[in-house]
Order: structure tokens, then sequence, then C-alpha cells
């Protein structure tokens, strides 16, 4: 009798185990997908995705003169644009190609866009959504491509790595 009833109580127990795992979604995520995060994101748990590439924003006032011009010599300052965003080559890993696009103010690196990265499995997003915004923390902090892998990721890191260091070397940095 006892044997039946602790037969009957792992059977109940893994019915339950198995009644509440929630299966992987094997099927691939909509292409055109980003993952960035820009010097004032460091702090953010969670990367940003983004259906479509963005555009820079326009202020919604035109820069007005505090003051009226007396007729003295200007005193504002013309500021010219070094912002510009350079695409690396696109680093094929054993999972799938893995590309970068950086925005550099001067040398310094500002924004980090992921462009490609591999999607195929369930396993691939799961991996990739952790090791990305990981990457970006560290290339931001570093300013090079220099930077450590991420534990789990080392096909991504190492194309990370290949795409960030040929947009580097494409802007001259």
């Amino acid at each position: 009798m006892r044997r039946a009833i602790v037969t009957g109580t792992a059977t109940v127990s893994g019915v339950v185990l198995l009644l509440g795992l929630k299966p992987h979604d094997d099927t691939p995520s909509a292409s055109g997908r980003t993952l960035s995060i820009s010097s004032s994101d460091q702090g953010s748990a969670a990367p940003s995705t983004q259906s479509t590439p963005s555009t820079p924003s326009t202020p919604s006032t035109p820069n007005t003169p505090s003051s009226p011009n007396t007729g003295s010599s200007s005193t504002g300052t013309t500021t010219t644009t070094r912002t510009k965003t350079v695409t690396g080559d696109a680093a094929g890993t054993r999972y799938g190609p893995v590309q970068v696009a950086v925005t550099f103010d001067g040398k310094k690196i500002t924004k980090i866009d992921v462009l490609e990265y591999p999607t195929e499995s369930g396993r691939d997003r799961e991996i990739n959504s952790y090791a990305i915004p990981q990457l970006n923390q560290e290339a931001m902090a570093a300013q090079s491509a220099n930077i450590d892998g991420v534990s789990g990721a080392t096909y991504t890191a190492e194309g990370y790595q290949q795409s960030l260091q040929s947009a580097i070397d494409k802007a001259g940095q």
C-alpha cells in the first residue's frame, strides 16, 4: 500500500511539472530588428528594440537670441556637426552574421546599433537578449573593440568585436 501511495504521488508530481513547462518558441523573429544602446542608456537593464531605423529629431522651436542684437559683434557660436555613423562589415559566425553600426561624435563612440545578429532559434534569441546589451555596455565603456566576451555567447561576441573593429577602422579612429 505504501508503495502505491509513493508511486501515485511521484506520478502526479511529474505530470504537474510537465504541464507547468513552457515550450520554447522556435519561430524566426521579424527581420529588421535593431538593438541599440547609447551613452545615456547605459544604466538601463533592457535594450531598446526598434523595427525601423531611427531618424534624428529636429527641435520644435527655432533658436532665437534671448536679447536683441545691438549692432555689436555677434557672440553666438556656430557648431559643426562632428557626428557620423559608420556601419561595420558583417562578421560571419557559426550561428549567423553579426553587424553593428557605430555613431561617433568626433572620436567618441556615442551609440552602437546592432543591425544583424543570430535569431534563428529560441536559444539564439535568449542568448543574444542578454549578450548584446552587455557587449554594447563594454564597448561604450572601453571606447574600442578591445572588450571581454560574454560567457555562453562566444560566437556572437567574436562577431560583434570583428564588426565593431571594422566600423572603427572605417571611421579612421
